[in-house]
C-alpha cells in the first residue's frame, strides 16, 4: 500500500513509519516538526541523539534500499496544501498521529492549553474534511488513547469503544443501543481526543469514511526491530516531567541514580503497550478496515495493566533506587482499578510482548549510555492541572536544594 504517516517523525510515528517500510509498503511521512520545536521550548532533548528526519530517512535508504519520502506540512494550519497532496499522491491509507501527546504539556498554561486544543482538533478536522472534498476512500487509522475512557472505577471492564445500553420508552418497554463509551477525559490533552473520537464518528455516518480508532496505553521501550539496524536509526526517548512515560522515567531515574517519582498514593493503575507491540497493532489495524459505510472501527490497544507503586516497587528491587512519594500534579482519583478489554486485536494475531527483566535492562542500559546528556533539573513533573495544585508540587525531589544554616 501507499501509506501516509501524518506526524512520522514523533515517538510512535518513527518506529511505525519503519516498520511499515520493512514490510514493503510506499511510506510517506507528513510532519511540521512540532515536536522538536517542543524540546527547544522546554530547554531538554531526547535522550537518545535524534538526526534530522531528513538523515534518518537517507540511513534507512542506505541500510535497506528502501525509501521513506518526507513532507513538510502542517496538518493544523496548512489545509490547501495537505488537501493538494492527497489529491496528488492518493494514499490508500493514512496513518494519523499529528497531535500534540503529552497531558501535562497541555496542561502547563493557557497558552499550552489552546495550541493542544488548536492543533489536535483543526488536524483531526482538516483531515477528515480534505478525505471528502477530495473523494478519497482512503482508510483512516488514528492513535488516540485509553484515557478518554477516564480512570474511574466502575468495576466493570471497559469495552472496545461501544458500550450496549438499555434505554426506556416512552411505553415502559426498554430497548437496546450500543453507544460510545461515555467520555471521561482527564486533561486537555485528553478531552481533545474525546473530540476527534465525535468527529470520527459524524464523518463515517455521515461521508462513509472508513476509521479506525485505536485507544491506545502507555508505550514503553525505546528499540523496535527496525530501530536497532543503525544507531542513527534510534528512536527519541523522552525522561523529562511533561513528556516522559511512566515506566520509561522510572527506568532511566533507577539508571543515573535519581529517586523513582511516585505521585500521590501510586495507586494509580494504568494500560501499557511495548512499542514493538505498538507498532504491530498499527499495520493489523491496516490489515483489516472497516467495510465502508460502517461505524468507526475501536480497538483497546493495550497489553497490560499496572498500579503506578507497583512498578515503582519493582525497579526499586531490581535497582536498588530510592523511591521519593510527592504529591500529585494532576487531578484525579488517589486510587483507582482498571480491567480493560482488548480481545480484538489478540483475535487478529498480536502476542503480546509484557514486562519483563530483559526489556527492562534494555531501557536502564540505553540510559545509562546517554545518561550524560540527561538534564536532572527536567526530570521530575511539575506542570500542574490547577492553580491550587501548583502551590503544592515538589520541584526538588533529590533534596539538593541548599539548606539554610540554623
Amino acid at each position: 500500500m501507499k501509506i501516509a504517516v501524518m506526524g512520522g517523525d514523533g515517538f510512535v510515528g518513527w518506529p511505525t513509519s519503519l516498520h511499515l517500510s520493512d514490510a514493503g509498503h510506499d511510506v510517506h511521512i507528513l510532519d511540521n516538526l512540532s515536536r522538536r520545536w517542543i524540546d527547544t521550548e522546554l530547554g531538554v532533548q531526547s535522550l537518545t541523539p535524534m538526526d534530522s528526519i531528513q538523515e534518518r530517512t537517507r540511513i534507512w535508504h542506505a541500510e535497506t534500499g528502501r525509501r521513506i519520502h518526507f513532507n513538510l506540512i502542517d496538518l493544523a494550519k496548512d489545509y490547501e496544501l495537505l488537501k493538494k497532496w492527497l489529491a496528488e499522491e492518493r494514499p490508500d491509507a493514512i496513518i494519523h498521529f499529528a497531535e500534540q501527546r503529552a497531558a501535562p504539556y497541555s496542561m502547563k498554561s493557557d497558552r499550552h492549553k489552546n495550541y493542544t486544543v488548536n492543533n489536535n482538533v483543526s488536524a483531526t478536522h482538516n483531515l477528515l474534511n480534505a478525505l471528502v472534498e477530495i473523494g478519497l476512500d482512503a482508510h483512516l487509522v488514528h492513535l488516540g488513547t485509553m484515557g478518554v475512557y477516564g480512570y474511574s472505577t466502575v468495576g466493570a471492564a471497559i469495552p472496545e469503544g461501544y458500550l450496549p445500553v438499555g434505554i426506556e420508552t416512552t411505553e415502559g418497554e426498554t430497548v437496546s443501543q450500543e453507544i460510545l463509551y461515555p467520555a471521561n477525559p482527564g486533561s486537555i490533552y485528553h478531552m481533545t481526543k474525546c473530540l476527534d473520537q465525535l468527529l470520527f464518528q459524524f464523518y463515517a455516518k455521515n461521508d462513509g469514511l472508513r476509521i479506525t480508532d485505536l485507544h491506545q496505553g502507555i508505550v514503553w521501550g525505546t528499540h523496535t526491530e527496525q530501530t536497532r539496524r543503525h544507531p542513527q536509526l534510534v528512536n527519541r526517548f523522552d525522561y523529562d516531567g511533561d513528556y516522559g512515560t511512566v515506566l520509561n522515567r522510572f527506568l532511566i531515574q533507577a539508571a543515573i541514580g535519581y529517586p523513582l517519582t511516585v505521585h500521590g498514593t501510586g495507586g494509580q493503575t494504568r494500560a501499557f503497550i511495548h512499542i514493538q507491540d505498538s507498532v504491530r497493532c498499527i499495520e493489523i489495524a491496516l490489515n483489516n478496515p472497516p467495510a465502508r459505510g460502517s461505524r468507526v472501527e475501536i480497538f483497546n490497544q493495550m497489553t497490560e495493566t499496572h498500579r503506578v507503586r507497583d512498578l515503582a516497587e519493582m525497579i526499586a528491587k531490581i535497582s536498588g533506587a530510592d523511591i521519593a512519594w510527592l504529591p500529585n500534579p494532576r487531578k484525579e482519583a488517589a486510587e483507582n482499578d482498571l480491567i480493560v478489554k482488548n480481545e480484538k486485536l489478540l483475535g487478529l494475531g498480536l502476542q503480546p510482548i509484557t514486562l519483563q527483566g530483559g526489556l527492562l535492562e534494555e531501557i536502564v542500559d540505553v540510559a545509562k549510555k546517554f545518561a550524560y546528556r540527561v538534564d536532572r533539573s527536567r526530570v521530575p513533573a511539575v506542570s500542574a492541572w490547577t492553580k491550587d495544585i501548583a502551590r503544592t508540587i515538589n520541584r526538588d525531589p533529590e533534596g539538593k536544594k541548599l539548606k539554610s544554616v540554623s
